[in-house]
């Protein structure tokens, strides 16, 4: 919802604004004032509903950054849950290089994302890597399921009930 104050024939977008405005007449007020008292000091305050299209397009990026945010976060495998942030994917990256080099059989010790140790071997970490894999598609799904819910959707309630979840 976007708010507009009008004292003296200007125009404010933020009780800060109009906040300075009045102190310039010797008039202070708290940023939590009242649109009642504000009519007392002869300011109109007009309340219009934001765009719908704006509602849409800020559902839209918090839905991406959610979806982002979760395609980071650890991941289960094999009893364990292990990291998958951009150093974590460094680091497996290097270590299935390092033991395919070691040959059939070889393994490392793994720090696991809740401290553990863990032993693995590069096909255990292939399938980490495989497991968000998985993990990613079926985020990126959810999301253009709930981005075409948000695009379909008439009213700002509405919106508000999607998620990605």
């Amino acid at each position: 919802m976007q708010t507009t104050y009008t004292y003296k024939e200007q125009d404010y977008s933020n009780l800060y604004d109009l906040s300075e405005a009045l102190g310039k007449d010797g008039i202070f007020i708290p940023l939590s004032i009242s649109d009642e008292a504000l009519a007392e000091l002869g300011v109109t305050v007009m309340r219009e509903e934001e765009p719908i299209e704006n509602v849409k397009q800020r559902k839209i990026l918090m839905l991406k950054r959610q979806r982002d945010a979760a395609e980071v976060e650890p991941i289960e495998y094999g009893g364990h849950l292990y990291d998958y942030d951009s150093k974590a994917r460094d680091r497996i990256a290097a270590a299935i290089i390092a033991l395919d080099v070691q040959g059939d059989g070889a393994k490392i010790s793994w720090t696991t994302a809740n401290n553990e140790d863990a032993v693995v071997t590069a096909q255990d970490l292939r399938m980490i890597i495989a497991a968000v894999a998985v993990r990613s598609n079926a985020l990126h799904t959810a999301y253009r399921a709930a981005k075409a819910q948000v695009e379909a959707a008439q009213n700002k309630d509405e919106i508000d009930t999607i998620s990605i979840n």
